[in-house]
């Protein structure tokens, strides 16, 4: 099967696509033969050696987080799933033709396989975020990079818990935030007092990682009302950084109810190939996008 490596840490350009032996599935786990993978911005952080402390790399690795396919083989400790069954989850160095899968749901059928992979980190990471800078129906979250997949997860299910949200993205995405119900305005200069006159902040989420943390908590009205999961020097700011993965299961459980009740759906900006993982890497990087990235198979 072909899979992506890299045997140094680095840019876009140590990623390459190599001949690899089918994996086995250990207690617990699946196999899939994956139809889609997701470009998160985990996985170009990790490439370049960034210190991400709970996940330590050995090199040479794959890469790959989220995906979605078709069930090859099922491993012992597995019940209620079987092969040829539609799942999305995450797994264990998907960018791949075959990969094992850790976490697991069936797949919603609104959904095609690019759209599917896209969805179980930005889920998992919308959830735990608006619970951990608890804001509640009847509040106004302020998200800067509110187009990307974490911020197009996050604005969807804070609407559909009566939220109001206020959110910066590039000129491009303006009208795409607008029809999510959200109060936009640009990233450019003069930002934080468009901000203002759409209402007040009560809490506000850093998804871009764009040096902004002062203005938020400037915003906001304390650092404890401020969270990122994109900036890793806000602690020193007395903000803090969300990094860590919560209930995975629970996220897939949840995103599917929420895209059969029409309250989420994250699109899909472009697709790529395997061969074209290099390119997919150095267009998460640039920013300025609008839902995810894939990799298809």
């Amino acid at each position: 099967m072909k899979k992506v490596i890299y045997t140094r840490f680095g840019g876009p350009d140590v990623l390459h696509l190599v001949d690899s032996e089918v994996p086995r599935p250990g207690f617990g786990q699946l196999r899939i033969a994956v139809r889609a993978a997701a470009v998160n911005a985990f996985d170009w952080r990790v490439r370049e050696g960034q210190k991400l402390g709970a996940h330590p790399v050995q090199l040479p690795t794959g890469l790959g987080l989220d995906a979605s396919g078709v069930v090859e083989e099922v491993g012992e400790g597995v019940a209620d799933i079987d092969v040829g069954d539609a799942v999305f989850g995450e797994g264990i160095e998907t960018y791949a033709e075959s990969a094992l899968m850790t976490q697991w749901h069936p797949m919603p059928a609104e959904l095609t396989f690019a759209e599917a992979a896209g969805y179980p980190s930005v889920v998992e990471t919308a959830l735990r975020v608006l619970d951990e800078v608890q804001v509640h129906a009847g509040q106004t979250l302020l998200v800067s990079g509110a187009a990307g997949g974490v911020g197009s997860a996050v604005v969807q299910i804070a609407r559909s818990r009566d939220i109001s949200v206020i959110g910066t993205a590039g000129p491009a995405n303006q009208d795409y935030l607008r029809s999510l119900g959200v109060l936009a305005t640009t990233y450019d200069d003069g930002w934080v007092d468009r901000v203002r006159r759409l209402g007040r902040v009560d809490a506000a989420l850093d998804l871009a990682g764009a040096g902004i943390i002062p203005q938020l908590v400037e915003l906001a009205g304390t650092p404890d009302r401020v969270l990122t999961t994109a900036d890793l020097d806000a602690p020193k700011l007395g903000v803090r950084f969300s990094g860590v993965a919560g209930d995975v299961q629970a996220a897939l459980v949840e995103a599917a109810r929420l895209v059969a009740d029409g309250a989420l759906r994250i699109p899909v900006t472009r697709a790529y190939t395997l061969a074209e993982v290099s390119v997919a890497h150095s267009d998460s990087q640039s920013g300025h996008t609008r839902g995810r990235r894939i990799l298809v198979m």
